[in-house]
Parts: C-alpha cells; structure tokens; sequence
C-alpha cells in the first residue's frame, strides 16, 4: 500500500503553500480569487489530468504503444447548495500514429488504473425526485479521447 504526505500552512488572507517531497504548489485560498494560484476546484481537476497523464506513461510501455505527447483538457462545473463539483467533462488528446482500437485500450487502462480517477469515480446522476435528505447525486464525468497525428494533422474525436 502506497502513502502520501502533503502539508498546506496559510501564507497570509492571499493564499497558502502545499509542499510535498521537495515540491511546492501555490493555493488560491483567497474569498476574492487570484489569478496566480490554483484553487481547491482547479486543484482537483489538475490532479487528475496528472493522474491520466502518469496513467498513460506507465500503460504504455506495457501496451507498446507508441505517442509523442499527451495533453488533457478538463472542465469542471461547481454547484452552489451544497458546494461541489457536479459535473467534470475531459479530452485527452494523444499525439500518435496508432489507430483508434489502441487508443481505446489505452483509455480503458488510463480509467481502470488510476488512482484519482477512481477515488472520483462516474456514476449516474440520481432521478429526480429524491427527497434532500436522501443521498446526493454522484459526480458525473464525461470524456472524449482525442488522437492527433501530427504527421498528418488529423484530429478524430469519439465518445
């Protein structure tokens, strides 16, 4: 079993710093926003773009799959009572020349082994109806897995 360690101290009413191993991040913990710093929501999105992004190095020496670079794309959608983080959608856009069934079996591991992707898992909203007390609807996340061949510019798009 693996075991994680992060201490966040306040700086002053602007903001605070996480550190972790030799590493230091930044947090907009300011009521007013800063532009400098991630807040708690982009910090979570940032964790798992990074979680599918490590997902992807180790998967692929293991599938053989070969890419000349990653990038993911996330957005998140806050709602106000209670708050949290109703709805997540992703792209992962994948430089590669490999064809969309490898692709797709690089996803399906992206999802099944990662570690915040599965802390945050998707699941399907609740029906309406359900009383306040009643257990709140799960987050919903939405993903598109995008390739492009930078050999031919073609970008394909699939849900």
């Amino acid at each position: 079993m693996l075991e994680y360690r992060v201490e966040a101290k306040r700086v002053d009413a602007h903001g605070s710093m996480a550190r972790c191993k030799d590493a230091e991040v930044r947090l907009d913990t300011d009521v007013n926003d800063r532009r400098d710093a991630f807040n708690p929501a982009e910090m979570l999105l940032a964790s798992l773009a990074a979680c599918m992004i490590k997902g992807i190095e180790r998967a692929a020496p293991v599938l053989k799959f070969h890419f000349r670079g990653v990038e993911v794309r996330l957005h998140g959608m806050r709602q106000d009572a209670p708050p949290r983080m109703s709805e997540m959608d992703y792209e992962i856009v994948v430089d590669t020349d490999e064809d969309d069934r490898r692709i797709e079996l690089l996803h399906i591991n992206v999802r099944k082994y990662g570690t915040i992707f599965n802390t945050v898992p998707p699941q399907p909203v609740c029906p309406a109806g359900w009383s306040e007390r009643a257990e709140l609807p799960a987050l919903q996340i939405d993903c598109w897995f995008t390739r492009f061949d930078t050999s031919s510019a073609l970008s394909t798009r699939s849900e």
